[in-house]
C-alpha cells in the first residue's frame, strides 16, 4: 500500500492490519513521515518529530511480531501527543515560553500504558499555551490550522492533536480536556474525541490546569478507535491517588451497533441558543439516523443547567490561577494577553464563592442527572452551536472585541467537565462552506461503553468521520 492509502486506514484497522501481517510497523511509521512532509505546512501540528526513536520502536516490533511474540492491542500503530504529556529526559513545552525548555523526569502514565501496548511514539503536537484557549491560537509556536480550511481554527486547546488527526498524518493522539479542549478540536477538524469520566484516567505525568476539572482522553478516526484506546489508558494508577478504582468495561465488545431502545435526552434550550442554521440542520438529520436505529428523542428543560454554568467557570478559573500564580508574579510579559486575561480574572475570585462552587457540584450532578438521565440513557447536544470561525474573527491579541466569540465556543462543552461526565464528540456534517459539524453524546458517570456505542451506532451509518479534508 501507499504511504496515502496507508493513512486512510483508522487506529484499529491499522493495529488489526500490523497483527495480521498485512502491513509492517516500518511502513506505516514511513506513512507519517510522508505526511508530515507533504502536509505539516497546511496545519502546524508538530512541535517535535521523534524520527529516529519511531523507526528503531517499529523495526522492533516488526522483528517482535515475525518471532511470534505475544503483542499488545495497539502494536505497531504510529502516534502522536498533546505536548503536555511528559517523557522523562524529553523536553515538554506545554504549548509554553515559559516550557519551552523544560525537560521532565518522570514519564505519563498514559504514555507507559500505551507503550506497554504497543504504539509508537513518534513526537509532540502544538496546542494552546498552557492548554488555556478553545481556538488553536498560540503566539510562541504559531497557530494550528485547520486541516479544512487554514484561515478556520482547529479548536482547542488540543489543537495539534486535532489537526494531525483530522489530515490523516496520525490516527490517534492524546488530547486534554477541562472545558471541552478534546471535543472542541475534534468537531472542528472532523474527528472523533471523547472527555471521559473524571478520573477514569489518571494524570500523572500530565500538565495540571485545574485540578478539579482536567481530562486526560484520545482524539481518533471513529469510536471504535476511541473505545480500544480508552481500554489501554483508563483504570487506576497507584501513583495517582484522584484516579478511580471502578473496573474498566470492555469498551470495544460493546460496540455491538444494537441501540434500538435507546432513550436520547435533547437538552434545551441552554444547548442551543443563538445555534447556527446548518449546525441545527446537521444535529436535526442526526437524530432521525438515531430514530431510524430505534432510539427515542426527546425534549428536556433540565433547570440546573443555569447553576451548572455559573460554577463551571468559576473552578476552572481560580484553580487556573492558583496553577500559574508565581510565574505570573516573576514572568508575566511570557503569557500571551488572552491567557493573562483569563489567569488574572481567576485572582478576583472569591474563595467562598469557589468554595461554593465545589460543594455544589455533587447536588447539581444529581440533579441533572435526574433532570436529563433520570428517564433516558444519554443526553445529545450541538458540541459547538456555530460554524468554525475564523482565526482572525477569534483572535484576542488582534482584538479584544473578539473576547465573546472566543469564549463561547466553549459554551455547549463547559458543563460536561463541571459534572465530570463522560462526553464524545463524533461528527455529523459539514456546513454551507464545507467544514465540519459535530454533536456531543453524554451519559452517566463511567458510562463511557453507552456513550461509544452510541457513537459507533451513528458511524456505522453515516461516512463523516471517513471525509478526508487533504487526500
Amino acid at each position: 500500500m501507499s504511504p496515502d492509502a496507508l493513512s486512510e486506514l483508522s487506529m484499529t484497522e491499522a493495529a488489526d492490519a500490523f497483527a495480521r501481517g498485512d502491513v509492517t510497523a516500518a511502513a506505516l511509521v514511513e506513512a507519517v513521515f510522508h505526511r508530515i512532509e507533504k502536509h505539516e505546512a497546511k496545519v502546524n501540528a508538530v512541535i517535535r518529530l521523534d524520527r529516529d526513536e519511531a523507526r528503531t520502536a517499529a523495526l522492533a516490533a516488526d522483528k517482535a511480531r515475525a518471532g511470534g511474540t505475544k503483542l499488545g492491542p495497539l502494536a505497531g500503530v504510529p502516534m502522536m501527543h498533546k505536548d503536555m504529556y511528559y517523557r522523562a529526559g524529553k523536553v515538554s513545552t506545554c504549548g509554553s515560553k515559559i516550557r519551552r525548555d523544560f525537560v521532565p523526569d518522570l514519564t505519563a502514565t498514559v504514555l507507559k500504558r500505551l507503550d506497554a501496548a504497543g504504539a509508537i511514539d513518534c513526537g509532540t503536537l502544538n496546542m494552546a499555551e498552557f492548554a488555556q484557549n478553545p481556538t488553536g491560537h498560540n503566539s510562541h509556536f504559531g497557530d494550528c490550522m485547520n486541516p479544512w480550511n487554514a484561515a478556520h481554527c482547529t479548536g482547542g486547546s488540543s489543537s495539534g492533536s486535532g489537526a494531525i488527526v483530522g489530515a490523516r498524518i496520525v490516527t490517534a493522539a492524546l488530547g486534554s480536556d477541562t472545558g471541552g479542549s478534546i471535543r472542541l478540536p475534534a468537531t472542528m477538524c472532523g474527528v472523533t474525541g471523547i472527555k471521559p469520566t473524571q478520573t477514569r484516567v489518571p494524570r500523572t505525568g500530565v500538565m495540571p490546569l485545574s485540578f478539579s476539572a482536567d481530562n486526560v482522553g484520545p482524539l481518533t478516526r471513529t469510536a471504535r478507535d476511541a473505545a480500544r484506546f480508552m481500554g489501554v489508558v483508563a483504570g487506576a494508577c497507584p501513583a495517582d491517588p484522584t484516579s478511580a478504582k471502578e473496573p474498566v468495561a470492555d469498551y470495544e465488545a460493546a460496540l455491538t451497533g444494537d441501540i434500538r431502545g435507546l432513550r436520547v435526552a435533547v437538552v434545551m434550550p441552554h444547548f442551543f441558543d443563538g445555534i447556527a442554521e446548518p449546525v441545527y440542520a446537521a444535529f436535526d438529520t442526526a437524530m432521525e439516523v438515531l430514530k431510524s436505529l430505534g432510539a427515542t428523542v426527546e425534549k428536556v428543560q433540565p433547570e440546573s443547567i443555569f447553576a451548572i454554568n455559573t460554577y463551571t467557570a468559576v473552578v476552572s478559573r481560580v484553580e487556573g490561577a492558583t496553577i500559574h500564580q508565581q510565574w505570573m508574579r516573576e514572568r508575566p510579559d511570557d503569557y500571551a494577553v488572552h491567557l493573562s486575561a483569563r489567569i488574572y480574572g481567576g485572582n478576583a475570585i472569591p474563595g467562598t464563592a469557589y468554595l461554593e462552587a465545589l460543594s455544589r457540584r455533587g447536588p447539581l450532578l444529581r440533579r441533572f442527572c435526574d433532570e436529563a438521565l433520570g428517564r433516558f440513557d444519554v443526553v445529545i447536544t450541538p458540541t459547538i452551536k456555530v460554524r468554525v470561525p475564523t482565526r482572525a474573527e477569534t483572535s484576542i491579541e488582534a482584538s479584544p472585541e473578539n473576547w465573546d466569540r472566543f469564549m463561547d465556543l466553549s459554551a455547549n462543552t463547559r458543563p460536561f467537565n463541571y459534572l465530570g461526565l463522560p462526553t464524545v464528540s463524533v461528527p455529523i456534517g459539514l456546513d454551507d462552506v464545507g467544514l465540519p459539524i459535530g454533536m456531543q453524546i453524554a451519559g452517566r458517570p463511567f458510562a463511557e461503553a453507552r456513550v461509544l456505542k452510541v457513537a459507533d451506532a451513528y458511524q456505522r451509518e453515516t461516512d463523516w468521520h471517513r471525509r478526508n479534508p487533504l487526500p
